[in-house]
């Protein structure tokens, strides 16, 4: 296919804008064919109009208020007013052949153009050969009549068909794009209002890959099954005679009205996708990761599997790796090596046990990686010298959804992700040594899921640079966590409905972020300084004694402010000691931990009681320590807030 020179061609369309009490421009391309391959005449190239030109013309000129039954009638009538009737030249497009073509009346009930062949013929085939003959021939079949959404305007610098180009490419999108062969079976509501703006919304959020791959993918599936079960459905609802009584009737009358309810399921999954609220709310719970994979779990034959991925390796690489990996920890019988040249090939091929052993190399993949089994990924060298770059848009990068999947050495870089760097979305997630350099959301913990990162860079994140959802379980120690919007961000966990988190973090340095370095969302009904207040508890309070009488009918809550969990090599030390003890912190960067201590046992003690008024409200007098027996660990120690904007913790309601 030739290139294309791209010729920029404006004009003005009167239109309302609510927000722009001037008028609309339009930009128009004017198409230019390469020099030398001049066989088909230039046209206007209208393909590429953005969101609200489309939204506005459907809705202010072709649409408005009408109702499905009206949708024609609607659009015949703006065509009307706009196309000009006779006298311009089109190409007939279609999948077989391009031809120019001049149109010489037009029919706006039936959207069909009456026209004639330009001579001498042009044309351009895919697969076929035509000559004048056979095109002559083709029109006296179809009475010379070609629908309107396979014309494509002849560009013309007068600006008399400026018009006539943008007309039709609206029709042409609508009925391609827009329309579905069941729409006009309920005609009871505002047909652009329920389903014109919320498939436009759809396709622009597609194009623009807002959209999750697994989603998106999901919806074409539901759409071309729906329309297979439409048309059988109408085919067998044609079939029955209205006033027959007889037995094969009524069978197909039953086998219909079960097609319709199938029919029915489908178009309901597709509303859900198509409303943008509805879409994140449930399209995106089942569709973020969850299930785009599913665990294979172990191999019926019970091996498991080594593999290798690398673009090209030498010799002295394949003894490195023989003598320091595979030959020390995979030299059983149950192991076999299998090699690949893309992480995501190694990855699709895993099974439950199977490890994927990365060498040295810049690797690009083009879409998510999804790990539905407990499998290790194992970057050999370090993190710099094993890099996994994401090129284009999307959802997740990195989706984990396996019972124990453990990452170690690797870097990530990603681009225009959706959802994260990472998503923990179930399971357990282990992270060693592992560079993530964001774009736009960094890593992202679930209700339920579990995620222990140690020694890991984090940066370059436009939301929170890690997000822990209420329930999850999340372990941070030694990561440095740096120029990012926030630090981390807890997400709500004072609702009645919520699980407490298990947070642990020691020894992280958190700096250089643009908010806080750790930030606490709260609902909006509560009161600022009220859990400061009424739940904050004293250093004496922290260690929550047995006898504590304030604390035994709240549940149980285990602050442990001494974990010592890092070994520093470089220190002459024999016992493990914290990592403060080794070099001087100042006070003010440390000052952040027990802050965040506080908020979160406040937080929490509040839940509880809240539990609490809530059981005695449903009339249990004495409650049962079981059911207020969720327990929060908190281990907040060592970690340092340098240099954020906006101070080491905040809280956001």
């Amino acid at each position: 296919m030739p290139w294309k020179n791209w010729d920029i061609f404006s004009f003005q369309e009167l239109c309302t804008d609510p927000y722009d009490t001037g008028p609309c421009i339009i930009m128009l391309k004017h198409e230019l064919m390469e020099e030398g391959d001049a066989s088909l005449p230039d046209t206007f190239q209208t393909n590429e109009l953005l969101y609200y030109e489309r939204f506005r013309a459907y809705q202010d000129y072709t649409l408005g208020d009408c109702k499905t039954s009206e949708v024609k009638a609607f659009t015949a009538d703006y065509l009307e007013k706009v196309l000009e009737p006779f006298d311009w030249q089109a190409q007939w497009c279609t999948e077989v052949f391009d031809v120019p073509v001049e149109v010489v009346d037009v029919n706006y009930k039936e959207l069909k153009a009456k026209v004639k062949l330009v001579v001498p013929l042009q044309c351009e085939t895919r697969g076929c050969e035509l000559t004048e003959a056979a095109m002559n021939t083709l029109l006296e079949a179809t009475l010379h009549k070609v629908p309107l959404q396979e014309l494509h305007v002849v560009f013309d610098e007068s600006g008399d068909f400026d018009q006539t180009a943008l007309a039709l490419e609206h029709l042409r999108f609508f009925f391609k794009g827009l329309w579905r062969k069941w729409d006009d079976e309920d005609d009871d509501f505002d047909y652009f209002v329920r389903c014109v703006e919320p498939r436009l919304r759809l396709f622009y959020d597609i194009l623009e890959d807002r959209v999750p791959a697994g989603l998106v993918a999901e919806y074409y599936s539901l759409l071309a099954r729906c329309s297979q079960k439409f048309q059988e459905f109408s085919s067998l609802r044609n079939g029955i005679s209205s006033d027959s009584e007889s037995e094969l009737d009524n069978v197909s009358m039953v086998e219909g009205l079960r097609m319709y309810e199938q029919m029915e399921a489908l178009k309901r999954k597709l509303r859900i996708i198509e409303n943008p609220l509805l879409r994140y709310v449930l399209g995106y719970k089942f569709n973020s990761g969850q299930q785009a994979c599913r665990a294979k779990g172990p191999r019926v034959s019970g091996g498991r599997m080594v593999h290798v991925v690398s673009v090209s390796t030498t010799v002295s690489q394949l003894q490195s790796l023989m003598a320091d990996k595979l030959g020390p920890k995979f030299s059983g019988e149950e192991f076999e090596v299998h090699f690949h040249s893309e992480p995501l090939l190694a990855v699709s091929a895993c099974y439950e046990g199977d490890v994927v052993t990365i060498l040295q190399g810049h690797y690009t993949v083009t879409s998510s990686i999804s790990i539905p089994d407990s499998i290790s990924v194992e970057g050999f060298g370090l993190p710099d010298e094993v890099v996994i770059e994401k090129k284009n848009k999307g959802d997740s990068f990195v989706a984990s959804t396996g019972a124990d999947v453990k990452v170690s050495n690797v870097k990530f870089i990603q681009h225009d992700a959706i959802e994260g760097i990472l998503c923990v979305h179930q399971g357990k997630l282990e992270m060693e040594n592992c560079v993530l350099q964001c774009e736009t959301t960094g890593v992202i913990v679930r209700t339920s899921a579990h995620l222990t990162m140690n020694m890991c860079d984090l940066y370059g994140s436009k939301g929170a640079g890690v997000e822990i959802y209420p329930g999850s379980v999340c372990s941070m120690v030694g990561n440095g966590i740096h120029h990012c919007k926030e630090g981390i961000l807890i997400k709500d966990f004072s609702d009645e409905l919520d699980t407490m988190p298990n947070i642990t973090m020691v020894n992280n340095v958190i700096h250089n972020n643009e908010g806080y370095g750790v930030i606490l969302v709260k609902p909006s009904d509560a009161v600022p300084g009220e859990a400061a207040q009424e739940d904050t508890p004293t250093d004496e309070q922290l260690d929550i004694e047995e006898g504590n009488e304030d604390m035994k009918g709240e549940g149980k809550m285990r602050v442990d402010v001494d974990v010592q969990l890092i070994v520093v090599d470089d220190c002459s030390v024999k016992e493990p000691v914290s990592y403060s003890s080794c070099y001087a912190v100042p006070p003010e960067f440390t000052e952040g931990n027990d802050a965040i201590k506080r908020e979160l046992v406040a937080t929490s003690a509040k839940k509880q009681r809240r539990q609490k008024s809530m059981l005695k409200e449903l009339g249990v007098t004495q409650a049962d320590d079981n059911l207020l027996s969720q327990e929060m660990f908190v281990s907040i120690q060592d970690n340092q807030f340098r240099r954020n904007d906006m101070g080491s913790f905040g809280t956001l309601y």
